[in-house]
């Protein structure tokens, strides 16, 4: 061990047990326990919220998705499509036409947003977890085609799926030259289907309706075209990188985006408000830090003589200061420990416990979700040696200066 370090482990331990300056010490070491401690919680909360929303995304969004950049429809043939699977790490691409449209179920009726999807949404198996009543098909029997519809729709429509004698009915302005009256029914083209499922993810899709592609495109008159592809990609492969492997192949007239791009702007608030939190936190880190400067202050009072002694004895200011630096670092790397220690420990319980919960009945969690990233804790620990180093250094290198006047 360092002479330095062996003289502060002796002035950490040695101190006077009615001493105010142990004390302060401990109350340092208490409040740098806390505010580790509670950044840990905090950042852990922000990752649990932030990977929350992406199983939520997932669930519902694309991995990547296919849209033009100009106009809201483009053409797609069989060599198109093929084009899209041809790139590595492509294992779905879903053709999908949508847009809003008006349904009417009994004598209610309500703006929804209409989706119209090929086979293969089937089989991708994102809305699995989300169906809460019904089955996720899109024909019945004799080819009678079924709609998968939100839960907010079927609760403002008062839909009933063991109800097979009312149809849902989704209605889409006529396109042309003629202009009609919107008032008149002749207005409309008109769309009959089955309730067939009820899924629920969050509020943000409680206003979807998803159809067999082929009764949607009439309806709204695409006649080939479509809004956008979305492609699932294989397990193993980045969504990201898929995503820029597919706009290279499909050039400037196409806009391919990842999950995340589509999200993007939920995301960042989310790490715009983590990022705020934390630096809130380092200042209630350095606000409790303090003490540790007053704590070496009167220290470097108290130990004066000894200070004197040393330099009597041959001792340099670089080594009384390291001195005084090497107790500010026992003082806060203990709290730090103990409060990332703390914090770690937390973070697990609610994990597997769950104790401190939403407080929402319609909450999709029972329990805040917490995820633990390393990065975070390394984070903490690097804010709190950075804080405590720097109120550390003032009462160091006073206490070296101080103790070159010998005492008469």
């Amino acid at each position: 061990m360092h002479l330095s370090y062996r003289i502060a482990v002796r002035y950490f331990f040695s101190r006077n047990k009615r001493s105010f300056i142990s004390v302060i010490a401990r109350i340092a070491m208490a409040g740098v326990a806390v505010g580790t401690m509670a950044m840990v919680v905090v950042l852990s909360v922000f990752n649990g919220m932030e990977d929350l929303n992406r199983k939520i995304f997932k669930t519902f969004d694309a991995d990547v998705k296919v849209t033009p950049a100009e106009g809201k429809r483009f053409k797609v043939d069989p060599a198109f499509i093929q084009k899209i699977k041809s790139v590595e790490g492509v294992r779905l691409v879903t053709q999908v036409v949508e847009d809003n449209a008006l349904a009417q179920y009994g004598n209610q009726q309500i703006i929804i947003r209409l989706k119209g999807v090929d086979s293969t949404f089937e089989r991708q198996g994102q809305l699995d977890t989300a169906i809460i009543e019904g089955s996720l098909k899109l024909y019945g029997r004799g080819g009678t085609p079924y709609g998968i519809i939100a839960e907010g729709v079927r609760n403002a429509l008062s839909i009933s799926l063991e109800d097979i004698l009312t149809p849902l009915q989704l209605m889409y302005p006529k396109t042309g030259p003629k202009t009609l009256n919107l008032t008149s029914s002749e207005a409309f083209n008109h769309l009959l289907l089955r309730p067939g499922g009820i899924f629920f993810i969050e509020t943000r899709y409680d206003d979807y309706v998803i159809a067999p592609i082929a009764v949607v495109e009439k309806l709204m008159g695409y006649e080939g075209e479509r809004s956008s592809l979305e492609v699932q990609i294989m397990p193993g492969y980045k969504e990201g990188r898929v995503s820029r492997r597919i706009a290279e192949q499909l050039g400037a007239r196409f806009v391919v985006r990842d999950r995340d791009s589509l999200n993007s702007d939920l995301l960042r608030a989310i790490r715009l408000e983590k990022l705020f939190v934390a630096i809130t936190l380092s200042f209630i880190i350095l606000v409790a830090a303090i003490n540790i400067f007053f704590s070496l202050s009167m220290l470097a009072i108290e130990k004066k003589k000894d200070v004197s002694m040393l330099y009597a004895l041959g001792a340099t200011p670089g080594l009384i200061r390291r001195i005084f630096l090497a107790e500010g670092a026992i003082v806060a790397f203990s709290g730090a420990l103990a409060g990332l220690g703390g914090g770690i420990l937390l973070c697990l319980l609610q994990l597997k416990y769950g104790f401190v919960s939403m407080g929402m009945a319609t909450s999709l969690v029972d329990a805040y979700p917490v995820k633990l990233i390393w990065e975070d804790i390394l984070y903490t620990g690097i804010i709190v040696v950075i804080i405590t180093m720097l109120v550390s250094y003032i009462p160091a290198r006073r206490a070296a200066e101080a103790g070159r006047i010998l005492p008469t």
